[in-house]
């Protein structure tokens, strides 16, 4: 029989016949939200907020929420009560996390939920927030938005709902008020009608979803990271490669903030730091210090390979020597890989290469060696750029 998570709207639980199937489960689906319900729920919850009790007290039910969601047996519109145990199976079965991945997000939601100043007074503003499917760290704007906010929807990623679906129910389970929180997933074409819909959006995504949207004077838009690391001329190779090593691997590869691009001030030294970088990459265990992910989705695994073989340049070689090749599964672990880019980029003239600041939902670099204009044209486009401690 099929499971079908459920939407959250209009205070309750709700079911659809609108559905899309899970990934990595053939026996689960997605309810989907058209836009044309989402445009009477938008009508209807301007008629409810003139009635509703101001709610205080929300850092404190924030906080109990994500304890519950770490570590609480909820009950998740479709699919039930939900232990711990039994979320962080469904996330590897359906999104391929492994469980001290799943640890450590829920850590990082709290602590940050805890590094936070003051939240500014709340206002009667509904607030959007689509998420992505890399990483479910990106909750925190939820919080953020719940605290700040009259209410909140939340458009999961069809790839990965089930974190969103149970920190909805985590909310619920804290005493959050049903009228002020909402679950909207949805086809991609809808997410411009939430948009229009809602007064304040939080979206996650790429270039392509950022020219769907760009055009709402309430939205924010958090896409590509870019990240990339500067590598000076007299740091050694092995010490090079220790402080490298957790920037490109860290959380599975899947932040804005990991690096996925590696400059070298020396040319002679690039090589042989790529090298060491792909051999250290290669030596990963899946579920060692920084664990592997899996793919799910049909066909992503194929994809994963092509994407980066498909932005080789003449002269471009993958150093590491376990990139993900056939045969294709969706059981397949998301392994690093590393590029060394070819010659030396002398000006910024020949910018931009397809595979710098190229994002993967895996570890992910491409090494180069650039001249000092090349390298400043290269970190304009990086919101993160990283440069050893001195």
């Amino acid at each position: 029989m099929t499971a079908v998570l459920h939407a959250f709207r209009r205070g309750a639980w709700r079911t659809s016949a609108d559905r899309a199937p899970l990934p990595g489960a053939p026996d689960r689906e997605l309810s989907l939200v058209p836009e044309i319900v989402a445009d009477a729920d938008r009508r209807r919850w301007q008629s409810t907020l003139p009635g509703l009790p101001p709610l205080t007290g929300r850092r404190e039910l924030l906080l109990t929420a994500l304890e519950l969601f770490d570590r609480g047996t909820l009950t998740v519109g479709g699919i039930g009560e939900q232990s711990a145990d039994a979320f962080r199976a469904a996330l590897w079965e359906s999104a391929g996390l492994p469980s001290p991945l799943v640890d450590r997000w829920c850590g990082m939601l709290r602590s940050g939920l805890l590094a936070q100043g003051e939240a500014p007074a709340p206002d009667e503003r509904l607030a959007l927030v689509a998420l992505p499917g890399n990483t479910f760290t990106c909750l925190e704007s939820v919080c953020e938005q719940a605290e700040r906010s009259a209410g909140v929807w939340v458009r999961p990623s069809r790839r990965e709902p089930l974190s969103a679906a149970r920190f909805v129910a985590a909310l619920l389970a804290a005493g959050w008020p049903p009228a002020r929180v909402g679950f909207y997933p949805g086809a991609r074409p809808s997410l411009r009608g939430l948009v229009r819909l809602t007064d304040r959006q939080i979206v996650y995504g790429g270039a392509g979803l950022a020219a769907a949207v760009r055009d709402s004077p309430g939205l924010t838009l958090h896409g590509p990271g870019r990240g990339c690391a500067l590598v000076p001329a007299d740091m050694p190779t092995g010490e090079a490669v220790s402080w490298l090593l957790p920037l490109v691997a860290a959380d599975a590869g899947r932040f804005c903030s990991n690096v996925r691009t590696v400059i070298c001030a020396e040319p002679d030294r690039t090589e042989p730091l790529a090298r060491a970088l792909a051999a250290a990459l290669d030596a990963l265990a899946p579920d060692g210090e920084w664990p592997l992910t899996a793919f799910r989705e049909p066909g992503a695994a194929e994809r994963a390979a092509r994407a980066v073989r498909d932005r080789l340049r003449p002269g471009d070689r993958v150093l590491t020597g376990r990139p993900p090749g056939p045969p294709f599964t969706d059981d397949q672990r998301a392994t690093p890989q590393l590029v060394l880019l070819a010659g030396h980029l002398a000006d910024a003239s020949s910018l931009p290469h397809p595979l710098i600041g190229y994002e993967v939902p895996y570890p992910f670099a491409a090494v180069l060696s650039a001249s000092r204009e090349a390298e400043r044209a290269i970190t304009a486009e990086s919101l993160f750029v990283y440069r050893p401690a001195k």
